[in-house]
């Protein structure tokens, strides 16, 4: 995807997680488009009568869904001034905060070009795939003893550091956000013949052995598996690893910085139940106050939770209790709330709005009227436990105009979207203020 100038899918939707990431990237996508005939082996695939190979020329409208036949020429979009000065104006009504969703100091800065004020979800696991990581992440999820993983995680922890400090540096003392490992363990492994022989090579084990291990980690439902805290109940020297690296970037950048005022802001995702999030949360805080006190420092920091379990948000008092803050991840609470899979939701989601069941897709505007209750409920339990408890939503809806709007009604502290929807949030959450004071 990072190679890529555009992407077209024939499978997901405009939720699904290549039309995320590439959201993220600001890089032009359309996912689902169910008309085209793909034929992968031959590299050909059927579109309106026509055949295109590898190699043909296409152009895409990630705005509207068009696929055009051919080149088509474009500009760079440009901001102007009186862009800016709607932004002001914007700035100068809104309550709600504005945040990016952003892994990378590239993305992180041009969210701050755009307006944004802090960071509200940073993916860890994207910073996992890089050429010099992946294979030391591999060795950590094939060791057969936590010895053997401990090693492979010290490998990752100054990569994981420096990446943090970047993204502190590019934020400039505003405040972020760093989930912890979220998804399945099974995406991280190899397919490739030369890449698990490499994988076997490197850890001393044969093939036969590499194999029998990335079979085990087959799921039937991994979206609902062994990812978000349940990893790190399983193997707490991945937070452990994790908390070093968030803590000691910013003890760091505060060297640097000292009029920042850097409060490292831990979310632990896929919380279900106050015990999981108070297991995981005492390693985190054990750990880092380890740190901090080596360090001869007064840092504080938060824990806080990702709301996107029903459960979560029905327990929300009880979590309340663990957690500093919470953030919503509504795009796996819309899928839990539904029981939709986002990335196959698109295949009968058609259907739906023919037959006037549904007006819009729940992934892409928030449903009010069900996940939103378990929202209000949420906040309202929550504060009743916290009442200092900030709270934000880093799924999709962040950045669409409707949802903003609710989250303001509902108080929420921010919204956080990709970097190239910040402008839109910003003006979103300016609206929601004016028509609430009419």
């Amino acid at each position: 995807m990072k190679a890529s100038q555009g992407i077209l899918t024939v499978r997901g939707g405009m939720t699904s997680h290549a039309a995320v990431v590439a959201r993220g990237m600001g890089t032009c996508c359309v996912s689902g488009c169910g008309d085209i005939a793909m034929d992968e082996e031959n590299k050909k695939f059927t579109l309106a009568g026509k055949t295109y190979h590898e190699g043909d020329p296409i152009s895409i409208d990630g705005s509207t869904g068009n696929i055009y036949d051919g080149i088509i020429p474009t500009v760079d979009a440009t901001i102007a001034g009186e862009f800016g000065r709607i932004m002001a104006w914007a700035d100068k009504y809104r309550k709600l905060k504005v945040r990016t969703n952003a892994d990378t100091p590239t993305d992180a800065k041009k969210a701050r070009e755009l307006g944004a004020e802090g960071i509200g979800l940073c993916r860890t696991e994207h910073m996992f795939f890089a050429a010099d990581r992946i294979a030391a992440f591999r060795e950590m999820i094939c060791s057969d003893t936590v010895e053997e993983r401990e090693k492979a995680l010290d490998k990752i922890l100054p990569m994981q550091q420096s990446d943090f400090e970047k993204l502190y540096e590019a934020l400039e003392g505003n405040p972020v956000t760093i989930r912890f490992l979220d998804p399945p363990l099974h995406e991280f492994v190899p397919t490739e013949e030369a890449d698990i022989k490499a994988l076997a090579d490197a850890q001393g084990k044969s093939v036969e052995t590499i194999k029998n291990i990335i079979a085990s980690l087959h799921e039937f439902n991994p979206m609902m598996g062994h990812r978000g805290c349940r990893l790190a109940v399983t193997y707490p020297e991945i937070a452990k690893m994790q908390t070093r690296a968030v803590i000691r970037a910013a003890i760091n950048v505060t060297k640097a910085h000292p009029d920042w005022n850097l409060v490292p802001e831990i979310m632990i995702p896929l919380v279900g139940d106050v015990k999981e999030l108070k297991y995981v949360k005492d390693i985190v805080v054990a750990v880092a106050d380890e740190e901090i006190k080596a360090a001869g420092s007064n840092m504080k920091y938060e824990v806080g939770t990702m709301i996107e379990i029903p459960r979560a948000a029905l327990t929300a008092d009880e979590i309340a209790k663990e957690a500093e803050f919470f953030c919503f991840g509504t795009n796996d609470l819309t899928q839990m709330t539904y029981g939709f899979s986002r990335d196959d939701a698109g295949k009968f989601l058609n259907a739906y709005y023919d037959k006037k069941i549904f007006e819009n897709d729940p992934f892409a505007k928030l449903d009010q009227t069900g996940v939103g209750k378990l929202m209000e409920m949420s906040i309202k339990l929550g504060k009743a436990t916290r009442p200092e408890l900030h709270v934000g939503i880093c799924g999709e809806h962040g950045g669409d105009p409707s949802s903003v709007a609710f989250c303001h009604k509902l108080g929420l502290t921010y919204v956080s979207c990709s970097p190239f929807r910040v402008p839109i949030a910003r003006l979103a959450a300016a609206q929601a203020a004016i028509a609430d004071e009419k």
